[in-house]
């Protein structure tokens, strides 16, 4: 019944699963302050319970970031060629790396490019495919000739090609990234005629920059993983500390915060999701149809389709090694601030990818029924719980007492605010780890006065107003802008 109601009404079924993410924060949020009047036991418990959540996830946080700390430890030393090179097909695989990039800085793609010349897997099996707007001008030919000249025999294959503006499209990483993969493809599989079964094709973000085992990690998972190479998405572990000594001191917690949260995930093989940059096969690519052109979110919309038309049979699987990307940055404090709180707000508006997601669960056949509901459950809970986190765990223990002068002469009304506290400050154990962990994965610290060394570590005291500023507040503007229908343009996050 649901499935047909669905197909018979695609646009009035769309309207409402966007509504959906920001009707259900708003009301989450808005629970502490009318259900206090109202059913302030109610509050009471649910306060509680989203306490015991946010402790649940915080010490399996700390326990799993851990040891996903010591496995890139390990990864990052080992001597993958070494291995590879055992395996007796390894000279047949290919990488194909797609940077798209929209007035990116020369700098950084140089930089970009400097680093990838240094990966211990052979160059001459790499291909690079930058991927430049048309739409930027002249600017992208002038950038594309210069790194042409500069690193045109550096790789097997160094391409660049300028999406045009396609009617139907989104403007943005997932459209771009689509064209520039379409080109590789035909140039290296149609035109020199590799064998698509051995190549890999990654999505790199401009500013990523690999460590140079990367390549050879990811070929000796891909052998190893014999025909479920085709069902694999691999990925890294993002680390936002190319500038983190550069940036201001809320975007250098946030990037710490975003780090170490990235080495967690890798452990939860249950809702790990490629992000950013991450590797997958050719054959996987093409066989599904390549990204989404009319999408601005590339990562979640691309394991889900092909999640749904691999039916089910698909996973992320966690390369325990380094990739560094760029930290939010502009010229003065105002500024980086407002791109920092403009880059979270595009993460968030991942939500928006929500709605095809629950429309496939509900019409996807011949997949898992627990697999797929799993999958979107775990989705659902991250993307609608963004934005309501911070208010939950920070203000809601204060309404009921304070709004319910009834309930504050109870038992349970006087304890709540206390039992909270207590749950709340037993938490604290884990931004305690993050910070170890942090620290010892960060670049080494330009020389700096004993002070600033000192004051480092009292960032963190921060985090409260970060949290509301750069997690909650983009969460639910995202959110709400959703529900509204007024949805956002793809935005770069401005370099310098």
């Amino acid at each position: 019944m649901i499935k047909r109601w669905v197909r018979r009404h695609p646009v009035k079924t769309q309207r409402f699963l966007e509504i959906l993410p920001g009707a259900s924060s708003w009301f989450l949020i808005l629970f502490p302050v009318w259900g206090s009047l109202i059913i302030p036991e109610i509050v009471a418990y649910y306060i509680i319970a989203f306490d015991v959540y946010w402790l649940y996830r915080s010490i399996t946080l700390a326990i799993l970031s851990i040891v996903a700390h010591l496995k890139i430890q390990a990864s990052s030393r080992y001597d993958w060629m070494k291995d590879v090179k055992k395996i007796s097909d390894w000279e047949k695989v290919h990488h194909i790396v797609i940077i798209p990039t929209y007035r990116e800085p020369l700098s950084t793609l140089e930089r970009t490019l400097d680093t990838l010349s240094k990966q211990s897997f052979p160059l001459s099996r790499i291909s690079i495919m930058l991927s430049f707007e048309e739409r930027e001008g002249d600017e992208a030919k002038d950038k594309a000739k210069k790194l042409l000249n500069a690193y045109g025999k550096t790789f097997k294959n160094l391409w660049t090609t300028f999406h045009p503006d396609i009617e139907g499209e989104v403007k943005g990483k997932s459209s771009n990234t689509a064209w520039g993969a379409k080109i590789a493809k035909q140039k290296l599989v149609d035109e020199q005629h590799v064998d698509m079964q051995y190549i890999t094709i990654t999505s790199e973000d401009a500013d990523a920059l690999f460590h140079p085992e990367y390549f050879g990690a990811l070929t000796y998972h891909f052998l190893r993983a014999g025909q479920k190479r085709y069902h694999t998405i691999w990925q890294p572990a993002i680390m936002f500390y190319n500038n983190i000594w550069k940036v201001r001191a809320p975007v250098r917690v946030l990037a710490s915060v975003f780090s170490v949260n990235q080495m967690f995930i890798l452990m939860r093989r249950d809702r790990l999701v490629n992000f950013s940059t991450y590797s997958i096969s050719l054959h996987l690519v093409h066989t599904i149809g390549y990204w989404d052109t009319n999408v601005i979110p590339e990562d979640y919309r691309m394991f889900f389709k092909a999640y749904f038309a691999m039916k089910g049979n698909l996973e992320v699987a966690p390369l325990f090694i380094p990739v560094y990307a760029d930290a939010a940055e502009s010229n003065g404090f105002w500024s980086s601030m407002h791109n920092q709180y403009e880059q979270i707000k595009r993460w968030a508006w991942g939500v928006s990818d929500d709605a095809y997601i629950i429309k496939q669960w509900i019409l996807a056949e011949n997949v898992p029924f627990w697999d797929k509901t799993i999958r979107v459950i775990k989705t659902i809970e991250d993307h609608f719980l963004w934005p309501v986190n911070w208010f939950a765990i920070t203000l809601g223990a204060m309404f009921p007492p304070l709004l319910n002068k009834e309930f504050n002469r109870t038992i349970l009304g006087k304890t709540l605010p206390q039992v909270s506290s207590t749950i709340l400050t037993i938490s604290l154990i884990s931004l305690f780890i993050m910070f170890i962990i942090d620290a010892r994965s960060r670049p080494p610290r330009p020389k700096t006065s004993l002070l600033s060394r000192i004051l480092q570590p009292l960032e963190f005291t921060m985090l409260p107003f970060i949290g509301f500023f750069f997690s909650a507040l983009p969460g639910i503007d995202a959110h709400t802008r959703l529900m509204l229908g007024k949805y956002i343009e793809y935005r770069v996050t401005e370099k310098v």
